[in-house]
């Protein structure tokens, strides 16, 4: 009797997920490889790549669900990678009937595989920055996906942002803990809003307790923040910081806009621009490789086996570059 008493009062073994592999995530609307891209595949034996399919947004018109921003598949998958369709659903989306939209989302992104002879599809991801507020919402359309895929033989799993740790786990099989956006971006006195220790170990104290299989993912990646003043504007992308005719280094990677132009939105699905004027200020935010070990190693310690799969985020030439190899041995060790 007493060895049952003891038993029962252990906290139960949190596990890491099934079959762990390096990993990255794909995070572009054309999919597609270069050569530097090629070869960090090769070079950190990744194994799974989580590849973005599609958004799920409300049209501004019809108020109804949509996809968004579609991938199109110009090369073939890398021989020898499991590919995860992963979803990014806007949380606006969890209060306009989400519940009717899984068997649609299933079905597509099935098709989407036959259609692009993506093979071995064993599993679907969905991402989504879900609140106290749509939760429920939320959960019952997890449920219904999780069910959908299982009777195909595929599972379920979902992205968990740091304040989601407090929160009931989400109904899949298991999660990927996201380990960058931690700081307000918008906030020019703030500190590294993409990572930053401070911002992570308040949360360090659920990871022991938190009831669901989880693996956890780390940036290569930086932000070009626009501010107008004190007031954040825009999030530029691959601007080239260095032509000295638009931008004045003034350090701490902040740079000065001497002459105002007007760039295209490419990210955007309508003819959109970002207005830049002689005056505004960008900022180069990033987390240094140091940050990245320290945060993974402070996950390690408080909840072991977290970083049997580290996944990247993302796949990127110029985001490849911002790290060392010695930096990415470090981050995939678990």
């Amino acid at each position: 009797m007493l060895i049952v008493v003891v038993a029962c009062g252990c906290k139960p073994e949190r596990k890491s997920i099934d079959n762990p592999k390096p990993a990255v995530y794909y995070w572009r609307t054309s999919f597609s490889f270069d050569d530097v891209e090629r070869q960090f595949l090769r070079d950190y034996n990744v194994g799974k790549m989580y590849v973005r399919y599609f958004d799920v947004v409300v049209d501004s018109k019809t108020q109804q669900l949509r996809p968004n921003a579609t991938i199109q598949f110009k090369d073939p998958m890398p021989d020898g990678i499991e590919v995860i369709p992963t979803i990014f659903i806007v949380n606006e989306c969890v209060n306009h009937g989400i519940d009717t939209i899984a068997p649609l989302l299933v079905n597509r992104v099935l098709q989407m595989c036959e259609t692009h002879e993506i093979k071995g599809v064993k599993e679907l991801q969905i991402d989504c920055d879900w609140t106290v507020k749509t939760q429920d919402a939320y959960f019952k359309f997890l449920e219904q996906v999780r069910q959908l895929l299982a009777d195909k033989g595929m599972k379920l799993s979902a992205t968990i942002r740091l304040h989601q740790l407090a929160m009931t786990p989400p109904p899949v099989d298991y999660g990927v803990l996201m380990m960058y956006n931690t700081g307000d971006l918008k906030n020019s006195k703030q500190r590294n809003p993409i990572l930053d220790k401070r911002d992570v170990e308040p949360y360090l104290k659920y990871l022991a307790g938190y009831n669901l299989p989880l693996c956890a993912a780390y940036p290569n990646f930086g932000w070009q923040l626009l501010f107008t003043g004190d007031k954040f504007r825009d999030i530029l992308y691959s601007e080239d910081l260095s032509d000295t005719t638009l931008y004045q280094p003034v350090g701490d990677g902040k740079y000065v806009v001497i002459s105002s132009i007007d760039l295209p939105n490419y990210l955007s699905s309508n003819s959109t621009y970002t207005y830049l004027n002689a005056g505004d200020t960008v900022m180069l935010v990033k987390p240094d490789a140091q940050t990245l070990v320290q945060v993974h190693d402070a996950l390690s310690h408080e909840r072991p086996g977290i970083n049997d799969q580290v996944i990247i985020y993302h796949l990127n030439n110029s985001s490849i570059n911002n790290y060392s190899p010695s930096d990415y041995e470090k981050i995939f060790n678990p």
